[in-house]
């Protein structure tokens, strides 16, 4: 999960790469490092903490150096310190990785009985200190990293300066992400794609099994072999901008407030709301056999996971087809049953994360037909997939999701009707109801951003509480679970999402003054359960926050504090309205606490390793 950048051309590197790597910080913020190379001599600085921590000792670098690169940490061998951070360097070789070796204990071991000596806790220092042995035995650096990766076993996006060959940079992908940029004169390459939007929006992916040598006028790609490939270039489509916080305190309060425009653009993209149409192709439908499916496995990671679980009651119901949703990092290893008349769908936002990345692998093994539904484009999961639809939300930057989080819902929803009329179960009436309710749905998130108001001046209540309780019946039962999830992972309080009807069942036993329970109960199918279960947490001296209609008095005379929610007639779209007070109380509480939002402790935007 951690993020490499890397520069060469004739320009002072040190500030691109810095840029680059405040852009990847997201992906993993234990410690940070740059390594650059003016003429032969080698510049190297690193340090514990954010990238911030770096800053001051940039100045220590060659000011005239005009290729390098660099690493943002996301901890997994080794304790976060500065021995421990990247670049690793020694013997003129300077190194980034992204990733994780999984047979590094064996080659260090023999590494040690040959001599060497190790400096840092890491398995990417085993890939450095094989590297400088290999080079012992060759003067081509390319020869050299071709004999090292055929002792690696795992993920691993691989950087590598070597001091006496400067006028070019060595790459490796194999299950970790990695883009070149090309520019005049200039090349780069980072983790994604966002490092590189300020400089140039001409890009290569890297597949696995991929090397490649960058000059400052040329690109070369080379398979683990050592056979030279072809590739081809991708145009970038985003803007450096929508990397930045214009205006918004953090970006994880901007992309809230971004969710109104986003949910237009996609309804404007993926339906015809005037004529009641469904665009097919974007959907991912016209690529599916659809005679072939007989049953269908969602699979994701965290947020996406519980996004899931509210697609399954979309799509079950409106394509008549039984569904399964089921954590990527389980899915794989009970065996589970598919054939070529599964459709497996996966969700992630960055198109990166491993144990779905891996799912989806073990999913084409089986022939099954494999969808993604996900937020960036070229990313290794879309990649692997027969069809994929796109969010087009928009670079995500907070650690804790939420624009694509509601986009996820919507793109489930709107598969489900699109499946459904495909197979001729949606009705006219369902079918008038579902785009009356897509006219009206961003205008409606809009006001429900507008709660956040209302919604700070409460958190001033509850900020300090230790736990929390959210419950949710149907849709919103995940819904419940996203809002416990966010508020954990962004104020670190205890929180937990139940069903509602799950509470009598142990967990009422947590119940008390001290306790709060946020109750979503909106006025649908299950609102009277609801109401009861709000009766017994009251009954039992807890304290409630209800997320409700508007000018819904009954549910406010049962509560405590009462958040009012826009409704809207389309049942099934009222979830994606609900989690925004949700993300709003998160964030607030978290803000009343003085926790990092955007870059809380211990996690990462983009989960690429399992």
């Amino acid at each position: 999960m951690c993020g490499i950048v890397g520069y060469i051309g004739k320009n002072n590197c040190i500030e691109i790469l810095y840029d680059g790597l405040k852009r990847l910080e997201y992906r993993g913020y234990d410690s940070a490092g740059i390594s650059v190379l003016a003429g032969k001599e080698l510049g190297h600085v690193k340090k514990e903490g954010k990238l911030i921590n770096l800053e001051p000792l940039l100045k220590q670098l060659p000011a005239n150096a005009t290729r390098g690169i660099g690493h943002t940490r996301w901890a997994t061998h080794g304790i976060p310190n500065t021995v421990n951070a990247h670049p690793h360097v020694d013997d003129n070789v300077a190194i980034v990785h992204n990733g994780i070796i999984e047979n590094y204990e064996e080659l260090k071991a023999a590494l040690i009985e040959d001599g060497a000596v190790f400096k840092s806790e890491t398995d990417t220092e085993v890939v450095l200190r094989l590297l400088i042995k290999e080079l012992r035995n060759t003067k081509d650096v390319g020869e050299a990293m071709k004999a090292v990766i055929a002792q690696l076993v795992g993920a691993f996006s691989l950087g590598v300066m070597v001091a006496d060959q400067p006028d070019s940079l060595f790459l490796v992908k194999q299950g970790s992400p990695l883009v070149i940029g090309v520019g005049q004169g200039e090349n780069f390459f980072a983790s994604d794609a966002m490092a590189l939007i300020k400089h140039t929006n001409k890009a290569i992916f890297l597949n696995d099994g991929e090397v490649a040598k960058i000059t400052e006028d040329e690109v070369k790609l080379y398979d683990f072999s050592g056979k030279e490939i072809e590739y081809k270039y991708t145009t970038l489509d985003m803007s450096s901008e929508s990397a930045e916080k214009q205006g918004f305190r953090h970006f994880m309060l901007k992309e809230i407030h971004e969710q109104p425009r986003v949910m237009s653009n996609m309804i404007a993209r993926l339906v015809d709301v005037q004529n009641q149409g469904f665009n097919f192709e974007e959907l991912g439908l016209a690529g599916l056999d659809l005679d072939r499916i007989t049953n269908i496995s969602m699979v994701a990671c965290g947020t996406a996971f519980y996004s899931c679980l509210l697609g399954k009651y979309y799509l079950e119901p409106m394509a008549g087809i039984p569904v399964n949703v089921e954590l990527a990092s389980e899915f794989r290893y009970r065996q589970p049953w598919m054939n070529k008349s599964t459709l497996f769908i996966s969700l992630s936002q960055s198109g990166e994360t491993a144990d779905t990345l891996a799912c989806v692998k073990h999913a084409k093994k089986q022939g099954c037909q494999v969808m993604s539904i996900c937020n960036v484009k070229m990313s290794s999961i879309p990649r692997e997939s027969d069809v994929t639809l796109y969010m087009e939300a928009g670079p995500e930057i907070g650690v804790a999701s939420t624009k694509a989080f509601t986009s996820m819902l919507l793109s489930h929803y709107l598969f489900a009707l699109a499946f459904a009329e495909k197979r001729g179960r949606l009705t006219p009436e369902a079918k008038k109801s579902a785009f009356n309710g897509l006219k009206c749905l961003p205008l409606m998130m809009d006001q429900a951003v507008d709660t956040g108001v209302a919604i700070e001046a409460l958190c001033e209540k509850y900020y300090e509480y230790p736990n929390f309780i959210f419950m949710g019946r149907g849709n919103n039962f995940a819904i419940a679970l996203e809002g416990a999830l966010k508020l954990k992972e962004i104020s670190y309080i205890h929180a937990e999402g139940y069903a509602g009807g799950e509470l009598k069942h142990g967990p009422i036993a947590l119940i008390d003054q001290h306790m709060p329970t946020v109750a979503i109960a909106p006025q649908d199918f299950y609102y009277e359960k609801m109401l009861s279960n709000i009766e017994e947490v009251k009954a039992r001296s807890g304290k409630v926050i209800s997320v409700g209609k508007i000018g819904d008095k009954k549910l406010m005379r049962l509560s405590d504090d009462y958040i009012a929610c826009p409704a809207i007639d389309e049942e099934n779209l009222q979830p994606i309205l609900s989690v925004v007070p949700l993300q709003l109380f998160s964030y607030y509480v978290a803000v009343k606490r003085g926790t990092d939002v955007d870059q809380p402790r211990n996690l990462a935007k983009s989960v690429t390793v399992e």
